[in-house]
């Protein structure tokens, strides 16, 4: 593929006439002498860069699968040049432990997407901002108010309320067609801004393909921040241009639910801010930020970053368990035979998941096969260091592969198989300690609301599996369910998942 044609086929081509000839021809030349990996020996393998665009004509719309089967040529430690960045991708346990554990305090920095490049509010940012003091305080926080045990204990009851409001619905929508994902998204939404703001934001859809401002306002934000194909991240003389209108376009959705928001917020400062107030009153997430003393543009970052972190990734787990649970009967007979073993009353309550452990197998098989962040989110060389003998050049981008490592057949046996079995007497987990399984992460950057997404995912695939029968429109064979993917800041499927949900008696 020439140049000319990679810029058309990414549709690069419109937004570059905004620039001069002259001076992007000059642009050229300077970027094409920068390209040169020859000042910087020892870099991981990886495939020759073509003139200016690198290895950009490499990674396609999926990159998580792209650099995966360049891994399988180059070695489970592979750098590429994209423009002018240069990228390394770990797709092995012993490469992820190298920039997750050992060169941690080295490789944790971050590389900062177009869509959340807003001066006003990344230094505020849990997920963008360096590992600082401020980063600190906000980590400690959220895991105290928000993702400890005693946090989680607090917020049970809300949890419970906010899935029985989906049974309802789901309940009164039998036999219609259900974008599965649409519920999940709400029904979570509405649990963290009830423990957050103490009220719902959103409605379930009514059926007629209208949604609440709000919810399309978030996709909106998910959607800018899973631009992969922005010039200004290639090309860092270009990001002041904005060519996409990422930038641009992320803070016109804010400002709208921004504005929102702060009518909350005054109302609520008003009162801590009364010489009535006493802490025992605190009641929401919101009350304690204010009590911290938190500024409105703290608030707006915070509660943004909850917000699409809380629901996206955990949305897309739950409707990949339910897309598996489809396809494989078996597997739902099993999950259904362990609930009537383990239950006797007529709910499932948060409390009793424990008990529920071929589910939770699911779910860790589920994780393997479909990370919700496939390449985790990227890490930056704040130092230049060395993993695996190799030198990581300080500002390199580093991806995790945790897709591709679900599907090493190096270290899985029949890896493109969903078989829950294989970790029903496996101590492997989640939690960041082993390397074969990283869906949240590990290190200082692993996702500090893992407990609360995880007791989510249980609670919500119990809940749905014992309430209802599930099938697809139009008697669909499930076991040809389209499992086709689409990369995003969380993969989703690229089709939506559409269910006709039908009450099951009793146990």
């Amino acid at each position: 593929m020439d140049i000319t044609t990679f810029l058309r086929d990414n549709n690069f081509l419109s937004p570059l006439l905004v620039i001069s000839t002259s001076i992007f021809l000059l642009f050229i030349v300077k970027q094409t002498k920068l390209l040169s990996s020859k000042s910087i020996k020892n870099l991981p393998p990886g495939p020759p860069p073509l003139p200016i665009i690198g290895n950009l004509h490499l990674m396609g719309d999926n990159p998580h699968v792209s650099t995966a089967n360049i891994a399988k040529k180059y070695g489970p430690l592979i750098s590429l040049r994209l423009g002018k960045q240069l990228l390394v991708v770990a797709s092995s346990p012993e490469a992820a432990m190298g920039i997750l554990k050992t060169q941690d305090r080295h490789l944790s920095s971050r590389t900062v997407p177009a869509a959340f490049q807003q001066e006003a509010l990344l230094p505020h940012s849990l997920i963008w901002s360096e590992c600082n003091q401020t980063w600190k305080n906000l980590r400690t926080l959220c895991r105290s108010e928000m993702f400890s045990t005693k946090a989680l204990e607090a917020q049970s009851t809300i949890r419970e309320e906010k899935v029985g409001q989906m049974l309802d619905f789901l309940r009164r929508k039998q036999g219609q067609v259900i974008e599965l994902e649409d519920v999940v998204f709400t029904t979570l939404l509405n649990t963290l801004s009830s423990i957050i703001f103490g009220k719902d934001m959103l409605q379930f859809s009514d059926g007629n393909g209208s949604r609440d401002w709000l919810k399309e306002s978030l996709h909106k934000v998910i959607e800018y921040g899973s631009r992969i194909k922005d010039l200004g991240s290639f090309y860092p003389v270009l990001e002041r241009f904005d060519l996409h209108g990422t930038t641009k376009g992320t803070m016109k959705v804010f400002d709208k639910v921004f504005a929102y928001w702060e009518v909350i917020i005054k109302e609520r400062s008003a009162l801590i801010n009364s010489p009535t107030w006493s802490s025992d009153q605190a009641q929401t997430f919101l009350d304690r930020m204010l009590e911290n003393g938190f500024s409105s543009n703290q608030i707006y970052q915070l509660v943004m970053e909850l917000f699409v972190a809380g629901t996206n990734t955990t949305t897309r787990t739950v409707v990949w368990n339910v897309s598996e649970f489809l396809r494989h009967k078996e597997v739902m007979s099993k999950i259904e035979e362990e609930m009537k073993m383990e239950k006797n009353s007529d709910e499932i309550a948060p409390s009793q998941q424990s008990k529920l452990p071929y589910l939770q197998a699911c779910i860790k098989e589920t994780f393997r096969l479909h990370p919700s962040v496939p390449l985790l989110l990227p890490h930056l060389a704040a130092d230049t260091c060395e993993v695996m003998n190799y030198t990581i050049p300080k500002n390199t981008k580093i991806f995790v592969n945790v897709w591709a490592m679900g599907r090493d057949p190096k270290l899985w046996e029949d890896p493109l198989s969903y078989k829950p079995e294989r970790f029903t007497d496996s101590k492997l987990d989640f939690k960041g300690q082993d390397f074969e399984l990283l869906p949240f992460g590990s290190g200082r950057r692993i996702c500090p609301g893992l407990p609360s997404g995880i007791k989510s995912v249980e609670f919500i695939l119990a809940s749905l599996i014992r309430e209802f029968d599930l099938a697809l429109p139009n008697g669909a064979d499930p076991s040809k369910l389209d499992m086709e993917e689409q990369f995003g800041i969380a993969m989703k499927r690229k089709n939506p998942l559409k269910l006709i949900f039908k009450q099951k008696q009793p146990y």
